[in-house]
């Protein structure tokens, strides 16, 4: 199909098919990542192994292998011939190697401390959350017991009943045992007033 025309100029097509658009980045799609001259790292990664290095220098087992080391260096440098000998007294080499060896270690410790603190903060938040919900649950509990309470209050308990029932069976037998005394007094009374015909009737 031609294209239409419309006052001397060529109607386009419209829409996302637009063929003559350009086409940009698309926004549906990640963007390719950038070309880095840096080496790049997982710090996660990093972060554990300057946490092994940290627990490993502060053990004793280190210490014993620095103290084996350094005695044997010496002796070696001491002993042995001096054709032999890679680091003479005063132990340039051994001095230097220690020095970054301690360079080394304590931003490694430094790092380990630092994630160690983010563990132990991230913890007392969680302990603190926790601590804020059981809270909430004990007042909970202590508002429901005590509407419990009130609500016992105006409730016939067990001990109430029975003592209103004694107190009610304590009644029955005295009124029966009144009843009792005015059955026997009506017998006397016939026997005072003799049936017949009184001596006032006329």
């Amino acid at each position: 199909m031609a294209p239409e025309r419309e006052g001397g100029r060529e109607r386009q097509p419209v829409g996302a098919t637009a063929a003559g658009r350009s086409r940009g980045p698309r926004l549906d799609q990640p963007r390719a990542p950038r070309r880095r001259f840096l080496p790049e790292w997982d710090p996660d990664a990093f972060g554990r192994l300057s946490e092994r290095i940290a627990r490993f220098i502060g053990t004793g087992r280190f210490l014993v292998w620095m103290t084996v080391v350094i005695i044997l260096w010496v002796l070696w440098n001491v002993s042995v011939p001096k054709e032999l000998r890679f680091d003479e007294y005063p132990f340039i080499f051994l001095t230097l190697a220690l020095s970054l060896q301690a360079s080394y270690a304590a931003p490694l410790i430094l790092l380990a401390q630092n994630r160690q603190d983010d563990r132990d903060r991230v913890n007392l938040e969680q302990d603190r959350k926790q601590n804020e919900r059981s809270i909430a649950d004990t007042e909970y509990l202590t508002r429901e017991i005590a509407a419990l309470r009130i609500g016992l209050g105006e409730v016939a308990t067990r001990d109430w009943i029975r003592s209103e029932l004694q107190d009610m069976v304590k009644e029955l037998e005295g009124r029966q045992n009144g009843h009792k005394g005015h059955q026997g007094s009506f017998p006397v009374m016939r026997a005072e007033h003799p049936p017949g015909r009184d001596a006032d009737d006329r």
